[in-house]
C-alpha cells in the first residue's frame, strides 16, 4: 500500500478512537453528575434551584472535553497537515 493510503487509514483509525474514548469519559461523567444532582434535590428541595443552576455549569464543563474530542477528529479527517504533504509528494 502507499503511504497516502496508509496517512489516510491512519487518520480515519485514528478519529474514530478520538470520539470512542474521547466521548465515554464525559457521558460517564455527566450520568453521575445528573444522579448525584438528582439525589440532592430529593434530599433538599428548597435547594433545586442552586443545585440545577450548578449542575448545569458543571455538565457544559464536562461537555468541553468531548467537544475538543470531536475537533481534533475533525482536524484528523478534514485538516490533517500529512494530507498536503504528501500530496504534493505523488505530485497529485
Amino acid at each position: 500500500m502507499d503511504t497516502l493510503g496508509l496517512i489516510s487509514i491512519a487518520s480515519i483509525v485514528t478519529a474514530g478512537i478520538t470520539i470512542a474514548i474521547g466521548s465515554l469519559g464525559p457521558a460517564l461523567g455527566e450520568g453521575r453528575a445528573v444522579s448525584q444532582a438528582l439525589h440532592s434535590i430529593a434530599q433538599q428541595p428548597d435547594e433545586a434551584n442552586t443545585i440545577t443552576r450548578t449542575l448545569f455549569v458543571g455538565l457544559a464543563m464536562i461537555e468541553s472535553t468531548a467537544i475538543y474530542c470531536f475537533v481534533v477528529s475533525m482536524i484528523l479527517l478534514f485538516a490533517n497537515p500529512f494530507w498536503k504533504h504528501f500530496i504534493e509528494k505523488v505530485g497529485g
